[in-house]
């Protein structure tokens, strides 16, 4: 378990989404956080409303092939545990099949030798990725098919929360992805994992031909 030593949290970000509403204490949540929408359309422009709602309800956790409405994630600035989460989630570690996105997902900066910048992680302490041929903002990943099965997408089921562990909420969004699931991005940038991280501290993913890098808390390539 290297990383827990060396685990921080944030706390008091500000909001900032592709589509955003603010929820900072209001509906019983224990801390800040904001609700992401994500369009079915890589091109629907973003919206500029701010006002306070209710968590919206989840949707059915199958992928679907052919989206026909928005999918909403609440981002909680709070980890898992400081809201009463046990366990993982649903999410699955090395080259398991993600049958089904998780209910909801952490990410936490943590610092881990050979990497000193902060890079990150999810609940089950599995390094988190970026690909330098994605481009941040987009709305897409360059990673489907088969290079999706080597370096899973971090995915969510619509509707879930996005717990956080030292990263600023304002750094988090989600697109769609062909196959129809939810990604989760940080500044921009799709998240992933790699199938051959198979212990926790895992950076076997680090380098891989040259575009394959740990991602840091605003998305940034994490290199040593």
């Amino acid at each position: 378990m290297r990383h827990r030593s060396s685990l921080f949290i944030g706390r008091h970000a500000r909001a900032r989404v592709a589509a955003a509403l603010v929820l900072c204490g209001s509906f019983g949540l224990t801390a800040c956080g904001k609700t992401i929408s994500v369009s079915d359309s890589a091109t629907a422009p973003p919206s500029s409303a701010s006002a306070p709602a209710a968590p919206a309800p989840g949707t059915p956790s199958g992928a679907p092939s052919q989206p026909s409405s928005n999918a909403t994630l609440q981002v909680v600035d709070n980890t898992a545990a400081e809201s009463g989460r046990t366990g993982t989630g649903g999410t699955v570690v090395g080259a398991a099949v993600q049958e089904q996105p998780p209910n909801w997902v952490q990410l936490s900066a943590v610092t881990s030798p050979p990497l000193t910048p902060p890079h990150l992680i999810n609940i089950n302490q599995a390094a988190l990725y970026r690909f330098d041929r994605d481009t941040p903002g987009s709305g897409r990943s360059a990673c489907n098919g088969q290079c999706a099965v080597k370096w899973p997408p971090v995915t969510i089921k619509e509707g879930g929360n996005v717990y956080l562990a030292g990263v600023d909420q304002k750094q988090v969004g989600a697109i769609r992805r062909q196959d129809g699931t939810v990604q989760i991005t940080v500044g921009g940038m799709p998240l992933y994992r790699y199938a051959d991280d198979t212990a926790p501290g895992d950076l076997n993913g680090q380098g891989v031909d040259g575009t394959w890098f740990a991602a840091g808390p605003t998305g940034e390539k994490v290199q040593q």
